[in-house]
């Protein structure tokens, strides 16, 4: 379905937020490999051309091949500066004027000290927010396939919260065989000093997986979510709780989640009375952003009307205080006069 160029330009210029972002899946192949001469870290082509082509995603192992390579990559203060700086600028040309932001700590915690990480992430989102019209704030992230470092992602999540950087834990990586029920005690800690948290779930692995973040991990969000529809019992559960489900369409469709061919899924979900928010996950290393997420689905057939109800869905899901939330709800009504 064609798009017309009102719609185009009204779905650029609306004030967004942004709740399931990776700050490493987010980060474009030049900067990448910018820090990897600047560190001298080796990487498995011989230009930039080379790991542009390399950064386009092929299949899932290809995709995490690239993703812990990218990540090796990052490892002075001044990257982590200049990753988020850029972040915020890519967020702030998209109009998204909020994003939580996933870091995969687990992958992080032995290049530096938390109290130098801790100081660079400050910097970086300082120098961004004051350049840029756009603010972040950052979760924790557990990567599933490394369960030996939750303690250490919880305890670093905390020093971040004390300085306003974390809101929240969550729960990435490889889905398949590293089931939520590993992570309760820590969720339970995390939720017992104030922390928001969230899992991913549903995406490489079916409804119990969903299951299981919502009933042993007690998760606030669920990340993709989108294989509940699998589950007739389990999409009741849903609408009735109204946990909102961060879904990444051209996400699924690289990982092979969704065949190409197929409408998203997405559609049966808001049928079925799910509360959907509309993200981009990993955009560079998926060909996409968030505009691109919307003019995805408005390809598809979604009304102006939907897609601005996506939006609103995704504010009133963040973390953000009542006050800030009031705040950028008046912005928002503004934009539609």
């Amino acid at each position: 379905m064609l798009i017309s160029s009102t719609l185009a330009h009204r779905l650029q210029a609306m004030p967004k937020v942004e709740i399931h972002v990776h700050l490493e899946g987010a980060t474009d192949a030049e900067t990448i490999y910018e820090m990897a001469k600047r560190n001298q870290v080796e990487l498995p082509v011989t230009s930039l051309d080379e790991w542009k082509n390399f950064y386009q995603f092929r299949d899932f192992n290809h995709f995490i091949h690239v993703y812990t390579t990218a990540s090796e990559c990052i490892q002075t203060p001044d990257d982590y500066i200049l990753m988020i700086e850029r972040f915020i600028k890519h967020q702030s040309e998209q109009n998204i004027r909020y994003s939580e932001v996933f870091l995969s700590v687990s992958l992080h915690s032995q290049k530096l000290t938390d109290d130098e990480l801790l100081a660079a992430l400050a910097a970086g989102i300082a120098a961004g927010e004051a350049k840029y019209n756009s603010r972040v704030k950052f979760i924790a992230d557990i990567s599933r396939e490394y369960p030996d470092t939750q303690t250490k992602v919880l305890e670093f999540a905390l020093k971040g919260q004390e300085k306003g950087i974390f809101i929240g834990l969550g729960l990435g990586g490889v889905e398949p065989g590293n089931p939520p029920e590993g992570f309760a005690e820590t969720y339970q800690e995390a939720k017992k000093q104030g922390l928001r948290v969230v899992a991913h779930a549903g995406e490489a692995d079916g409804p119990q997986s969903i299951r299981g973040a919502i009933k042993s991990l007690q998760a606030e969000r669920i990340g993709h979510g989108i294989r509940c529809l699998e589950d007739a019992e389990l999409v009741e559960e849903l609408r009735r709780s109204q946990i909102p489900l961060e879904v990444s369409p051209q996400s699924n469709y690289c990982l092979g989640i969704v065949p190409r061919d197929q409408a998203h899924p997405i559609r049966k979900m808001i049928d079925a009375g799910l509360y959907c928010t509309l993200n981009s996950d990993d955009p560079p290393m998926f060909s996409t952003n968030l505009n691109k997420e919307y003019l995805t689905l408005a390809a598809q057939g979604f009304s102006w009307e939907e897609l601005w109800q996506l939006n609103l869905n995704t504010l009133e899901a963040s973390f953000l205080s009542e006050a800030e939330k009031a705040v950028y709800r008046a912005e928002w009504q503004a934009c539609l006069l």
